[in-house]
């Protein structure tokens, strides 16, 4: 019984030390703070702003009700879906601009890896000795015959003679 628990300790202390749960976090962490600016954003600037365009004060006016008592606030709804939309958007478009970010850095490690590749391709051509098809020597790269075997080679004016 006793191995289990040290078994299952030591697996979560495995789980913890994992990047990933400092990833989300730092992003749980980030979220919360990025929700209280939009939240601000939408109470402090939009609804002000909205209340002096109707004419109102305080919170988006006339758009309350009062049912039997019961006050229904139809201007903290919308202010709550204006502060998702808000989020929504910076979150999109962080999104957006982190996957052209990654897209373009992998395009451009492509292309140097492409590059990379025909340089070593060329490379490897240049550094290649010729040789004759039919005995196999090495030859130079402007012979016309094999100095070996003497056979014509291919590719030059006197091949067909």
């Amino acid at each position: 019984m006793a191995e289990k628990g040290k078994g299952l300790i030591k697996e979560f202390a495995e789980f913890i030390n994992q990047g990933n749960v400092m990833d989300m976090a730092v992003g749980v962490i980030i979220g919360g703070a990025f929700t209280a600016v939009v939240t601000s954003l939408v109470t402090d600037v939009i609804n002000p702003l909205i209340s002096a365009a109707t004419g109102g004060t305080g919170e988006v006016a006339g758009l309350s009700a009062s049912i039997n008592g019961v006050v229904i606030n139809f201007g903290t709804f919308i202010g709550a879906i204006i502060n998702f939309l808000l989020t929504a958007l910076v979150v999109f478009l962080i999104v957006k601009s982190f996957n052209k970010a990654r897209h373009a850095a992998a395009k451009a490690k492509e292309l140097a890896e492409a590059k990379a590749g025909r340089a070593k391709k060329e490379e490897a051509a240049e550094a290649a000795p010729r040789t004759c098809p039919f005995c196999k020597s090495e030859i130079a790269d402007d012979a016309t015959r094999c100095p070996h075997c003497t056979s014509k080679l291919d590719g030059y004016a006197n091949a067909n003679e």
